[in-house]
């Protein structure tokens, strides 16, 4: 076995924090760092989403061998995914009472799409021995999470800009690594839509 060799199983071996997501076009994840710079001079008690790491969720994986997330990815560039249309909507939230943990947009387009394409990442994942998971998929875009653990109030936020519509064409497989200045995300594959 060369060096060459040895690395490669070493980067497959190791373990990372996963992700399957659907990234934004630049145009909208323009407007929306304008929308959520607004949000963070009115709401502090919360840590908003960098335009960077601005994505909707498909299915979160967690914390796992790289070796076996990529093999769910490779499952599913065998067999073709569908491309959608997608509009984002308005703010929503998870949380308990006034509390907020979570604020999210929702979808105006693409919510069904969505969540047939994260039933079908989720199928993958349970052949490959991950845990099911638990909660129902509901399609949204994360904005920001509350730094107090048990949440925060959320403040009136500005008026949610009208973006766009798009055509949904990629699946990312991402990791994420958490810093000190937030999470850090890394495509590691990408599935065409088509």
């Amino acid at each position: 076995m060369g060096p060459g060799e040895l690395e490669e199983e070493d980067r497959h071996s190791l373990k990372v924090r996963a992700f399957f997501g659907l990234p934004l076009p630049e145009p909208q994840r323009e407007e929306l760092a304008r929308f959520i710079a607004a949000c963070a001079h009115v709401g502090p008690d919360f840590r908003w989403t960098p335009k960077e790491n601005l994505h909707l969720t498909i299915r979160f994986v967690g914390n796992v061998e790289r070796a076996l997330v990529e093999s769910v990815a490779d499952v599913l560039a065998q067999r073709p995914l569908v491309a959608f249309d997608m509009e984002l909507g308005d703010v929503g939230s998870f949380g308990r009472g006034r509390a907020a943990r979570v604020v999210w947009l929702g979808l105006r387009a693409g919510a069904e799409a969505a969540t047939a394409l994260a039933a079908r990442v989720e199928q993958e994942c349970m052949r490959a021995g991950l845990p099911v998971e638990s909660r129902p998929y509901q399609a949204h875009l994360t904005l920001a999470r509350a730094r107090p653990r048990g949440g925060a109030r959320l403040p009136e936020l500005p008026a949610v800009p009208h973006m766009k519509p798009w055509r949904a064409t990629q699946l990312v497989l991402y990791s994420s690594r958490l810093a000190r200045t937030g999470a850090v995300y890394e495509a590691l594959r990408t599935l065409e839509l088509a």
